[in-house]
């Protein structure tokens, strides 16, 4: 999980590239000035957690400055009619929300695990 600071670094940087696609387990986000950003998860025993979904386009993210980064995260919530993920125990949905002038994008991840292991999204500058 980000936290508000590491996530608003984001606020005003170009992207030049975005790499993850659904059922990756890791996305990242490459800007204009060469900075490395990485949404990942450390993988432990009995957990997955991956990109469930993309709402929007990730081409408008690329070459305008990021007007919004945010992160929403629900516990416990299963989707109406989703009876795929009724066999896991434990549930996060962990949303990133960008914009740029271009338009908005959603990313979904979804942790899924026993109750024991972390589900969470990590985020960090890698360079």
């Amino acid at each position: 999980m980000s936290t508000l600071n590491e996530l608003n670094e984001l606020l005003g940087q170009t992207l030049a590239y975005v790499y993850g696609e659904i059922g990756d387990d890791q996305m990242e986000l490459i800007t204009k000035d060469g900075r490395i950003y990485l949404f990942y998860h450390e993988q432990d025993c009995c957990e997955s957690v991956a990109i469930e979904d993309i709402i929007g386009d990730l081409s408008d993210l690329i070459g305008e400055p990021l007007t919004e980064a945010e992160e929403v995260t629900d516990r416990e919530s299963i989707p109406e009619n989703d009876t795929h993920h009724l066999m896991d125990e434990s549930f996060t949905w962990t949303f990133y929300k960008f914009r740029t002038r271009k338009g908005s994008v959603t990313i979904r991840w979804l942790g899924e695990s026993n109750g024991y292991y972390s589900e969470e999204v990590n985020f960090k500058r890698v360079k």
